[in-house]
């Protein structure tokens, strides 16, 4: 589904506001998308044309991959990445080629009060080195009219090839996507084998995803923008604060610069911000983690769904829904949450007559099914998410899973009352 398909697709369903008169990307913009939470064109940032919360909601997730809702997990769960990937001379996105670069004619939005700088936030940095390609989304602070100053987190693919050409003394090509299929963009945040994004993305679409090379070799599909360059092997600047899935402020750290050497994009593009701690943004990093989760619950019994809520900023906590077997199925259940995605700080684990979206469900669940000295299991001292303000300076943290199921040979106990038809 290409980009502005997807935009007209929304606009059809009513599901897509539209803001015509002038706005600023200093605050204002990001100001709105939080305040209206469902997708939102701005048809003039500074003169430009700006989406945010294209991917906002399980509701325009579930759009992209025509499924209901309540099936999201159980699809992705069953793609593998290997769908078919072209090589193409032709792009629209060549359709305007800018080699005098200025970023600040770009509608790169500054959103919180003690923010860096404005931030690229949806770009899907694309980078090859000795035959290894890897595509990902990375925060990238505006430092000058054609540099950027990107978070590359370790030990992450981007951060491991600019570490392999660094050590070569050499440039590490990059091409920043802007604006591409949402399929494409969501496949570039999911944890699949390296290099495979693309092939991720034509599996979930369902057709084959097409590459053109940019100047510097760099292999990248149609967009609204492209920004061409290179991640320098030395020069490093300031990056941060940044508000991350958490909605609090990240350290400011010594990162790589990436410098831009040429500029493509569509005419009248329209530029793509992802709203740090907003629901694309949760979206985003959670859901590729619930699969992966899927999957593990389903080797030690019969999973039936799970999800990361957004309370858990999509995550930290999970629900997990199976149907029990046998007693002790709901702690091996939360053993393999764990194990699957280790920032993972809380789960809870449901019977398959509990609504997992419904968080007073949940809590029904809790009350009526758990018992806290049997049924809690604490694990201390070990391995959280960077991200948790309360966890340890080293990284650790106290991990706690819930089993709220039933007890088999007291089934009759906890069956829900049911009115007739």
């Amino acid at each position: 589904m290409k980009f502005r398909h997807f935009i007209n697709q929304l606009r059809a369903s009513g599901k897509l506001v539209e803001i015509t008169h002038p706005i600023s990307p200093e605050f204002e913009a990001p100001n709105i998308a939080k305040k209206t939470g469902t997708p939102v064109l701005f048809h003039d940032v500074n003169g430009k044309k700006a989406i945010m919360n294209l991917l906002g909601s399980r509701d325009e997730l579930a759009v992209m991959l025509d499924v209901p809702k309540e099936e999201i997990i159980q699809r992705l769960a069953a793609v593998a990445p290997a769908g078919e990937v072209r090589i193409v001379e032709y792009s629209p996105t060549k359709e305007v080629v800018e080699t005098g670069v200025d970023l600040t004619d770009l509608p790169i939005m500054t959103h919180f009060e003690r923010d860096g700088g404005a931030y690229i936030t949806g770009g899907i940095v694309v980078c090859e080195y000795e035959g290894s390609t890897n595509a990902s989304i990375h925060r990238l602070m505006l430092i000058g009219k054609d540099k950027l100053a990107a978070r590359l987190v370790p030990p992450r693919h981007t951060y491991l090839l600019h570490k392999k050409a660094s050590e070569n003394g050499e440039h590490l090509p990059v091409a920043i996507v802007i604006g591409a299929d949402p399929a494409v963009t969501f496949a570039s945040t999911t944890r699949v084998p390296a290099g495979k994004e693309f092939e991720y993305a034509a599996a979930l679409r369902g057709s084959p995803v097409e590459l053109f090379s940019c100047e510097n070799g760099v292999k990248v599909p149609h967009a609204e923008i492209v920004l061409e360059g290179y991640i320098d092997p030395v020069e490093r600047a300031d990056e941060g604060p940044f508000v991350d899935i958490t909605g609090t402020y990240d350290l400011v750290r010594r990162e790589p610069v990436i410098h831009i050497t040429r500029v493509l994009h569509r005419k009248d593009p329209i530029y793509h911000g992802i709203l740090p701690a907003g629901g694309e943004h949760l979206l985003m990093m959670g859901v590729p983690y619930e699969p992966k989760i899927y999957n593990a619950v389903g080797e030690v019994t019969t999973v039936k769904n799970v999800v990361l809520t957004e309370g858990g900023c999509c995550y930290m906590h999970a629900i997990v829904q199976i149907e029990k077997q046998t007693e002790g199925d709901g702690k091996n259940a939360i053993m393999a949450a764990f194990a699957a995605h280790t920032s993972l700080k809380h789960v809870v684990v449901v019977d398959d007559d509990i609504d997992i979206f419904d968080p007073k469900d949940v809590e029904f669940a809790i009350a009526t099914r758990l018992k806290g000295d049997s049924d809690i299991l604490v694990i201390p001292n070990v391995r959280g998410s960077s991200l948790d303000p309360r966890g340890a300076l080293d990284g650790t943290t106290t991990k706690v899973g819930i089993d709220a199921t039933k007890v088999l040979k007291e089934a009759e106990k906890f069956e829900r009352a049911k009115m007739p038809e």
